[in-house]
Formats: C-alpha cells, structure tokens, sequence
C-alpha cells in the first residue's frame, strides 16, 4: 500500500531541504507581503496560458446530430417490408380423439 504524505512529513521535507540548499551556500531573498511576481515593464504575466482565448460556449449544439438521427429512424419506419414471393405451407400435427399426437400434415396458407 502506498503510503501517503502528511502535511507534517511534508513540511519536515521541505524544512531539510531548504536547510541543505542554505548550507550548500545558496541565499534567500525576501519579497514584501503584496507584491506580484508579474513583469511591470514587459506587461507579461499578467494572463495566464490557459485562459488567453475567447470564451468559448459551455455547450455544443446537436440540432444537426439530431436531426440526423431522426431521419434515420423515420426511415426506418417507413421502409417496406420483405413479402415471400409464394405462401409457404405448413406441418400441422393431427392429433386421435384422445389428444395424442398421431401424424404431422402440410397445410396450405
């Protein structure tokens, strides 16, 4: 089973890790609470990659689809059916006055 990540885990990690980049010489600089990490003077940063189209509409209109699908089963409904070029006969079972099977006989539609 895997195990997951506690926020507390998470923090000792990100706590070791920084300490082993300060130790390693590294340095930290502190920016003011409020101000952004968008570019002022090139203006870029300020839109985000994933929303810098048009709006596009939430939902796509099947009218077409539809319209299609009806039209299918419209003629579905109306295709003739297959008639038999010449009535088939039939067995019949022929049963005794005691309602015991007693022969198979063809009989005419």
């Amino acid at each position: 089973m895997k195990v997951r990540n506690s926020k507390e885990i998470q923090r000792h990690r990100l706590e070791r890790d920084m300490q082993r980049f300060l130790a390693e010489g590294g340095s930290i600089q502190e920016v003011a609470s409020g101000v952004s990490g968008a570019d002022p003077i090139s203006g870029k940063g300020h839109q985000t990659v994933l929303f810098n189209g048009p709006k596009e509409p939430r939902r796509t209109d099947l009218t077409q689809v539809a319209a299609t699908i009806d039209s299918r089963k419209e003629a579905r409904k109306h295709k003739p059916k297959r008639q038999r070029l010449a009535p088939r006969p039939r067995r019949k079972l022929v049963y005794d006055d005691f309602g015991e099977p007693l022969r198979w006989v063809w009989q005419e539609n």
